[in-house]
């Protein structure tokens, strides 16, 4: 008898950072609330892991001119904050960890360079401790949406989907149908293998915002695993060249073969 893939199990979910890799590559921005990326951390490609973040040559930011700043003036939690912001947009997320974390030592209470910190933290795949820290960096009176998906992100990688679950439910009181925490939502879905729902909550973000390229790469995910290849393979097509789309749709394909062997073993 064939047994029902779980995708929370550890073979699946390396299937699912193939995947997310696959559907977010080239379109991706750093930060773990990303989807997408929003997970942040090794599948940041996660993916919900971890793909170099692409930042266009007119959204680069000046490193030259922000490594002198910081060098001049490595006290100053502004600049570190903006210096290590920058580290993580180019893709040296070893120097923003170590950056952000000399700033957090010097300054304990400030809550920005927690936030910044944290997201370092994930980057570098310590979700427990990015989602400790995390927590560190706003208070139930001041609660930040933000960083409440930032923390289901993190719990997400962590294995603890309904935990991050409610997390992402904090934050859509706050800003209710917030398109990146509906990807997110229905990334944790999922997870779980709750297909149907997820695609609904991946509908809602898509209707929310259908030109951000990671919500529309997120449903495409979902609907693939879903067997409603077609549609997903439209989608991935409508967001790349001819040649890049062509190679993204093969891979897709030998992955949901990959998936479906899996499943019946």
């Amino acid at each position: 008898m064939s047994k029902r893939l779980s995708v929370a199990s550890p073979p699946a979910r390396y299937l699912f950072s193939a995947l997310l890799i696959l559907a977010l590559g080239g379109c991706q921005t750093t930060g773990i609330e990303d989807i997408t990326g929003a997970l942040g951390g090794k599948s940041e490609t996660a993916g919900r892991a971890d793909t170099k973040p692409d930042v266009r040559p007119d959204m680069r930011p000046d490193m030259d001119a922000l490594r002198e700043r910081y060098r001049a003036r490595p006290g100053d939690p502004n600049i570190a904050l903006e210096y290590g912001k920058a580290l993580r947009q180019t893709g040296q997320r070893a120097q923003a960890l170590a950056v952000l974390e000399q700033a957090v030592l010097a300054h304990s209470s400030n809550k920005a360079l927690l936030a910044g910190y944290g997201r370092a933290l994930a980057d570098s795949g310590s979700f427990q401790q990015a989602f400790d820290v995390l927590g560190r960096a706003h208070s139930p009176e001041d609660p930040d949406w933000h960083i409440l998906s930032a923390q289901g992100a993190a719990l997400d990688q962590l294995g603890r989907n309904e935990e991050a679950q409610q997390y992402y439910a904090a934050a859509l009181k706050i800003v209710p149908d917030e398109p990146s925490v509906l990807s997110n939502l229905g990334l944790s879905y999922m997870l779980q293998n709750n297909l149907p729902r997820a695609e609904e909550t991946m509908r809602r973000a898509h209707a929310r915002n259908p030109a951000d390229l990671r919500v529309r790469a997120n449903l495409a995910l979902v609907l693939g695993l879903e067997g409603k290849q077609a549609e997903a393979e439209t989608i991935v097509k409508a967001d790349l060249p001819p040649d890049q789309a062509a190679a993204k749709v093969t891979a897709l394909r030998q992955l949901l073969v990959k998936k479906q062997q899996r499943a019946e073993k």
